[in-house]
């Protein structure tokens, strides 16, 4: 192994590169690990000296407070090859801001500015290879933080662990959605922990999902906890509702993850002049949309999939199809979205960030 070491990462790197046994043309989302992976701890206080070595298992103890409270947040990241081989982030600074959001809910230490951008660019150095050109294909890269302090008291842990894993993959959805609104179960609740992308999160959202599957539906749309009466997510991502002209989604708060694929569309529809409302939608809005004709588009936005058409949803055990207008704001936002991350438009907004 040759070591390496930068000013704050030390890196430990592979003898041989696992690239070539990998068929690109064939991924199946998040399965297959780039050569290196980014670690750092928290013992005594304080975060040590990261390292990037080789991808590979983790010695855990199953004592570790992560097995038995949950303390774990994560974040969605992607990195972009352009059609010169360079590669390029987007909006990184959104997802550093937010994994110490997560963390500070879940009492997990905040992880330092310097220490997680140096390991995410030597990190993307070292595997750029992995990054694979053409529209769709990217490398996702994953932070996460666990607390891995031994103990079964219930108490915050006071030793944890940072990793940055990288996953190359292709488009998450190939095809629009069927959705079901939520009428019994709610994705998070009031005071909850909804704002942040904690791991718990989403282990709850499986079982409600997979009841929805069995029925023939790909992803619910959660309502609130009190009333179910207000949209708020979808499946994993955020949502809009297009109505007439206007695109309408839902406030954040403590219940609904502040997305950036979410802030961007925002973003390109204020420059577009495209009208937005911020504001609260009831499912009777909606259902009554639907049967006026008003109701244009229903589209989720995250990282994974960028954008998400919806084809139908289903409320109350009657199904409403939408037929994708030729002016479709799905379709807009996504190829301006992928534009811009891909190098082939300009970026007035400064979302592009060059690896270096």
């Amino acid at each position: 192994m040759n070591t390496l070491e930068n000013s704050n990462v030390i890196v430990n790197k592979v003898e041989k590169s696992r690239l070539g046994d990998v068929d690109f043309n064939n991924l199946t989302f998040g399965n297959i690990f780039s050569d290196h992976m980014f670690e750092c701890d928290y013992k005594d206080g304080k975060w040590q000296t990261p390292v990037i070595r080789p991808y590979g298992m983790l010695t855990i103890s199953p004592g570790a407070k992560v097995f038995h409270y949950g303390q774990a947040v994560f974040e969605g990241m992607k990195a972009y090859k352009d059609e010169t081989g360079d590669v390029f982030l987007f909006r990184p600074e959104k997802n550093f801001e937010r994994i110490n959001k997560s963390s500070k809910r879940m009492a997990i230490p905040e992880f330092p500015e310097n220490y997680f951008f140096e390991g995410l660019h030597t990190l993307l150095n070292l595997d750029k290879d992995w990054v694979q050109p053409g529209n769709g294909n990217s490398l996702y890269l994953r932070p996460f933080a666990i607390a891995t302090q031994v103990g079964v008291s219930a108490s915050p842990a006071d030793e944890y662990k940072f990793m940055i894993l990288m996953s190359p993959v292709q488009a998450y959805y190939t095809g629009d959605v069927k959705v079901i609104i939520a009428q019994q179960y709610s994705r998070s609740a009031n005071g909850g922990v909804g704002a942040a992308k904690a791991a718990g999160n989403y282990g709850a959202q499986f079982y409600p999902t997979n009841l929805a599957k069995e029925k023939g539906y790909d992803q619910v749309i959660w309502t609130d906890a009190d009333e179910h009466k207000y949209l708020e997510e979808a499946g994993t991502m955020n949502v809009f509702f297009r109505i007439n002209d206007t695109l309408i989604t839902a406030p954040t708060s403590d219940r609904i993850l502040d997305g950036v694929t979410r802030n961007s569309v925002l973003k390109l529809a204020e420059r577009d002049g495209i009208k937005t409302d911020v504001r609260k939608l009831t499912v009777d809005e909606l259902v009554a949309a639907a049967k006026d004709g008003s109701l244009k588009e229903i589209f989720g936005s995250g990282t994974a999939a960028v954008i998400s058409p919806v084809s139908s949803f289903c409320y109350d055990e009657t199904d409403y199809d939408l037929v994708k207008p030729g002016d479709s704001y799905a379709t807009r936002f996504k190829k301006e979205l992928m534009d811009i991350q891909y190098n082939r438009a300009e970026d007035p907004f400064g979302w592009r960030v060059k690896v270096k």
